[in-house]
């Protein structure tokens, strides 16, 4: 049966080489090589050096010149590097030709942040989604692993060669892929009757989305008081996970946390999780947390936005959370933030500063569906009462005489059928139909 190599279970010690071909790319170029070593470190990979290279022009063959290519080489065996790691995307062609030269095991960021996520992924549905990546990235490079083995037919009088050992694999590996996408949609089918459940009671729904090792389940865990996995390190959780909260003016929140982003993400992995990454687009609005930390706070919020922008979530409502604020002693970078993100919450999820604001913006961002209303009707409805506690949020509930008297947060669509039981102020009688 085909396998995919754990390339990365073979790697001792690595080269790290980021390739630019524009003077003006070399900064970005340089923070995502160190990037990359944070990617790598992840895996348990020991990193022996990292090389920035420019180049004068994209090489067909070896991504550089054959100058350059041959100066990474040397540079890797004269540190004892097992493997060179490119942060730039590496053809099949350019994977084997650089390997052949190398005579070393060569991977690029895709690989890498694929098997990041292969050790991450613990749900059935996260684990398909990272084996059909896996698969769809190998498929093409299956010659660079069989090429020296060859299925011959046995016998006297065979017909010739038989079926190759890379045939097979291929085919194999087709199978699977289409097998794959089977399970995914039949998950995904599963996924769209449990939201029809949750439509039943239309609660609103926040997603919380942003870069990864931004603090996102970590804010989640803050604020509902779960005890969901929070790591400080890069995709530390691959599955989306939803709670409810109680927001300041008693409404009811779903809130659910979703894959961290990452620069120059593998598209076939934003196919691939395109079931996770769609409680996005689903999402009443979507809160944006940033690492106000990070120096790449800027660029790590743009990637973000083209992510989403591929998934169609673009043009969500969104709340920008800047988190990580106690870390920062820069009083210069703390104003850029402010005047960069306007308006945004300043807050750490990890301390709890901030959160209380950050709670008053989500209620400002569901002002459109809420009301808060006193409500006067017999104690023989308590269906009613049963109703406010599904779909809405009571306040205060008390009994006079036949009646009971409520204080509730009810959703916009919940008036009508209240109307002819609302009161003008709490405990005073409820108008009466003639």
């Amino acid at each position: 049966m085909f396998e995919v190599r754990e390339k990365p279970t073979l790697v001792e010690r690595a080269l790290l080489v980021g390739v630019y071909f524009a003077k003006e790319d070399e900064a970005e170029s340089r923070s995502l090589l160190e990037e990359l070593q944070e990617l790598v470190q992840t895996l348990a990979i020991p990193v022996a050096d990292k090389l920035l290279v420019r180049a004068q022009k994209h090489h067909a063959a070896y991504l550089m010149g054959t100058g350059k290519a041959r100066e990474v080489i040397d540079f890797a065996k004269s540190l004892a590097c097992d493997c060179i790691i490119f942060d730039n995307e590496l053809s099949p062609a350019q994977q084997r030709t650089l390997e052949r030269e190398a005579d070393l095991c060569v991977i690029d960021r895709q690989e890498v942040i694929l098997d990041i996520f292969n050790q991450r992924a613990r749900t059935s549905e996260a684990r398909l989604q990272v084996e059909l990546a896996r698969l769809q990235y190998s498929l093409p490079r299956l010659a660079r692993m069989w090429r020296h083995l060859d299925r011959q037919s046995g016998g006297v009088g065979g017909r010739g060669e038989g079926e190759k050992q890379l045939e097979i694999d291929r085919r194999l590996a087709r199978q699977r892929i289409d097998r794959l996408k089977r399970d995914l949609t039949a998950l995904r089918r599963q996924r769209g009757s449990r939201r029809k459940e949750r439509e039943r009671l239309p609660l609103p729904h926040a997603a919380i989305v942003g870069y990864t090792n931004a603090g996102k389940s970590t804010l989640l865990n803050r604020l509902t008081g779960s005890n969901i996995l929070a790591e400080d390190k890069l995709f530390a959780t691959l599955d989306t996970t939803t709670r409810r909260l109680t927001l300041p003016d008693g409404q009811p929140l779903l809130l659910t946390d979703t894959v961290g982003f990452v620069r120059r993400l593998p598209h076939r992995l934003v196919e691939a999780f395109k079931a996770t990454l769609e409680e996005a687009l689903l999402a009443d609005f979507l809160i944006h947390v940033l690492d106000a930390s990070q120096p790449s706070v800027f660029q790590q919020y743009d990637t973000t936005r083209q992510v989403l922008q591929e998934l169609g979530a673009d043009e969500k409502r969104t709340l920008v959370v800047l988190n990580k604020f106690d870390l920062i002693e820069d009083a210069g970078w703390k104003r850029s933030l402010e005047r960069s993100f306007p308006g945004a919450p300043l807050v750490s999820a990890r301390t709890g500063y901030g959160l209380d604001q950050l709670l008053q913006n989500m209620n400002t961002m569901l002002f459109d569906r809420v009301q808060r209303a006193n409500l006067r009707f017999p104690q023989t409805r308590h269906d009613l009462l049963a109703r406010i506690h599904r779909e809405g949020k009571v306040l205060r509930c008390d009994y006079e005489g036949d009646d009971m008297l409520v204080q509730a947060v009810l959703p916009l669509r919940l008036l009508d059928p209240f109307r002819e039981f609302v009161s003008p102020a709490f405990g005073a009688p409820a108008p009466r139909a003639p």
